[in-house]
C-alpha cells in the first residue's frame, strides 16, 4: 500500500457512547460539508452482523459513501493497526476528492491510532508461557475475568480496552509481567507527541438515565429487527474464540441457545452490558482524548445548528 502524508489534513471526529445518536449527526454533517464517513467501530468492520452492531442502513446513509462497514468476514481478527493503515489511508484519498473525511465510532483506542503515532505492543518483550496461561484462563473463566485481573494491576490500561479485546488485554497483562511497568506507561507516551490530524472532535453525551433508556429501547428494537435469527446464525458457524462472537448482542444469547437461560434473562444481559460498555466509554473519552467539545443533542436537539455553524467555521478558518 501506498505511503501517505498526514500533514494538514482537516478531519471531523465524532465519538461518544452506543445508543447517543453518533450515526444520525454523522450523516448530517456530512450532508451539509460534504463530507464522506469512515466507521470507527469494531464490530461493523463486519460482514453480516448489522442488527447487533447497530450499523448504519442504506436508507440512514443517505447516498453518503461510508467506508470500514461490512469489510472483512467474521472469522477474521482485525486488529486496531488494521484499521490505522486503512483509515489513514481513506482520510488521504477522500480529501484528495475535495471531500471532509468524517470518522464517527465508539472505539476508543480506533481513534487515538488515527490521531497519534500510536504503536502497537507496548515494550516489544514477550513470554509465550505466560501468554498461553492467560489465553487458558480466558477460555475457563471468560474474558471479563482476565480484564478484571488487568484493572486490578494497570486501571488506565483496562479503561482503554474493551473488556472483549483478548488479546490486548493480554499484552497488556504479559508487559507487566515481563518488565514489571505497567502497559499504560508505554501507552501514554503517545502524550508527548503531536496530533497528526488537525481535528475537530465532536463528543455526544446526555443524562446518565436517558442514555441508560435510549440503550434499553435499542435492544428491544434490535430484537423486534431480528437480531436472534443473526446471533443464531453467527452461533451456527462455531467461532467461539473469533473477534466476532465476542461481541455484546451476539454473546449473551449463546446460552439461550444452549438452553441454559431464558430469552428475557439474555435480553436483560444484553441491555446491562451495553449500559456498562457506555459507561466504559465515556470513562475513556474523557480520559484518553484531549480537545473534545462535548455536545447534548438528546436534551437539546436544537444545538445541532450552533454546532454545524461551527464545524463550518473550523473548515474555512
Amino acid at each position: 500500500m501506498k505511503e501517505y502524508s498526514v500533514e494538514n489534513k482537516k478531519i471531523i471526529i465524532i465519538v461518544g457512547p452506543t445508543a447517543v445518536g453518533k450515526t444520525s449527526l454523522s450523516v448530517s454533517l456530512a450532508e451539509a460539508v460534504n463530507g464522506e464517513i469512515i466507521s470507527g467501530d469494531s464490530m461493523q468492520i463486519y460482514r453480516d452482523l448489522s442488527i447487533g452492531t447497530a450499523k448504519v442502513t442504506k436508507d440512514e446513509q443517505k447516498g453518503i459513501p461510508h467506508y470500514l462497514i461490512d469489510e472483512v468476514d467474521v472469522t477474521t481478527s482485525y486488529a486496531v493497526s488494521d484499521f490505522q493503515k486503512r483509515a489513514r489511508f481513506l482520510i488521504e484519498d477522500i480529501s484528495a476528492r475535495g471531500k471532509v473525511p468524517i470518522i464517527v465510532g465508539g472505539t476508543g483506542l480506533y481513534i487515538e491510532s488515527l490521531l497519534y503515532d500510536v504503536s502497537f505492543g507496548g515494550s516489544g518483550k514477550n513470554d509465550l508461557a505466560f501468554r498461553e496461561a492467560q489465553e487458558a484462563s480466558a477460555i475457563e473463566k471468560g474474558n471479563l475475568y482476565l480484564w478484571e485481573q488487568l484493572a486490578k494491576i494497570d486501571v488506565t490500561a483496562a479503561e482503554s480496552i474493551h473488556f472483549n479485546n483478548r488479546r490486548r488485554i493480554i499484552r497488556a497483562l504479559e508487559v507487566h509481567h515481563v518488565t514489571g511497568q505497567l502497559f499504560s506507561s508505554y501507552q501514554n507516551e503517545r502524550k508527548e507527541k503531536e496530533l497528526l490530524y488537525e481535528a475537530k472532535i465532536i463528543g455526544l453525551t446526555t443524562e446518565r438515565e436517558v442514555l441508560y433508556e435510549r440503550i434499553n429501547l435499542r435492544v428491544e428494537q434490535m430484537f423486534e429487527a431480528g437480531l436472534i435469527e443473526e446471533a443464531k446464525w453467527l452461533y451456527q458457524q462455531n467461532l467461539p474464540d473469533a473477534q466476532a462472537s465476542r461481541g455484546i448482542g451476539y454473546k449473551e444469547l449463546i446460552p439461550y441457545f444452549e438452553k441454559k437461560t431464558t430469552l428475557q434473562e439474555a435480553k436483560e444481559a444484553i441491555q446491562q452490558n451495553s449500559r456498562r460498555y457506555a459507561k466504559r466509554q465515556l470513562t475513556w473519552f474523557r480520559n484518553r482524548l484531549e480537545n473534545v467539545e462535548w455536545w447534548d443533542l438528546v436534551a437539546f436537539p436544537e444545538s445541532e445548528k450552533k454546532l454545524k455553524h461551527e464545524v463550518a467555521r473550523f473548515l474555512t478558518k
